[in-house]
């Protein structure tokens, strides 16, 4: 009965985890592709799924996870400006912001930190020789300017709906791609426990 017990929190901890990440994309697509692929009128409910969904998870969790804080902070703040100039450049500069932010945190944070970012935000689970932090912080830091490149690359020269199916079918894909290439370096990098 107690396995029963455990094997249900850990389904219902993922299925909430799964539904918070994945449910305010879902309602965007339903209203951006119900009326007529108009972003104004997809912003506002993704906005509201989002608030929502990190309200969610406080209630269950007690805390928020920095990236979807983040993430929360984000699209409300650059989905208000679409919303009230009217104008979606707002939204289609969200991800070029966002991948800059993060490269430059990995290229400034080891001056602050005395050590590579990700080392600090991953040396508890894995564990790599300095060399090896070095050269996967680098690669993440070039990874992330080359995402904001691509981001406004696409928005320039692309149809908004184009945008709208990159930026969830394409930068997710490149994103796991880009990480499985990693795996080399760390089992390179690797040290023994």
């Amino acid at each position: 009965m107690f396995f029963y017990y455990v094997n249900m929190s850990q389904v219902n901890k993922s299925f909430l985890k799964f539904a918070t990440d994945f449910g305010p994309l879902a309602i965007f697509f339903f209203y951006y592709y119900n009326n007529d692929k108009n972003l104004s009128v997809a912003i506002p409910p993704l906005i509201v799924a989002t608030l929502v969904a990190l309200a969610i998870v406080w209630v269950f969790e007690k805390k928020i996870p920095m990236m979807p804080l983040l993430s929360g902070i984000l699209i409300t703040f650059f989905g208000g400006l679409t919303i009230y100039f009217n104008d979606p450049i707002f939204v289609y500069i969200k991800p070029t912001i966002i991948n800059i932010l993060f490269a430059l945190g990995l290229f400034f944070g080891k001056y602050f930190t005395k050590e590579p970012v990700l080392k600090k935000i991953m040396g508890k689970s894995i564990s790599l020789t300095d060399i090896g932090w070095e050269i996967l912080n680098k690669r993440w830091m070039y990874f992330f300017f080359g995402l904001a490149l691509l981001n406004e690359y696409i928005w320039r020269t692309q149809t908004e709906e184009f945008w709208v199916n990159f930026k969830v079918w394409g930068m997710l894909p490149i994103t796991i791609i880009f990480t499985a290439f990693q795996i080399s370096i760390i089992k390179k990098h690797k040290l023994d426990e």
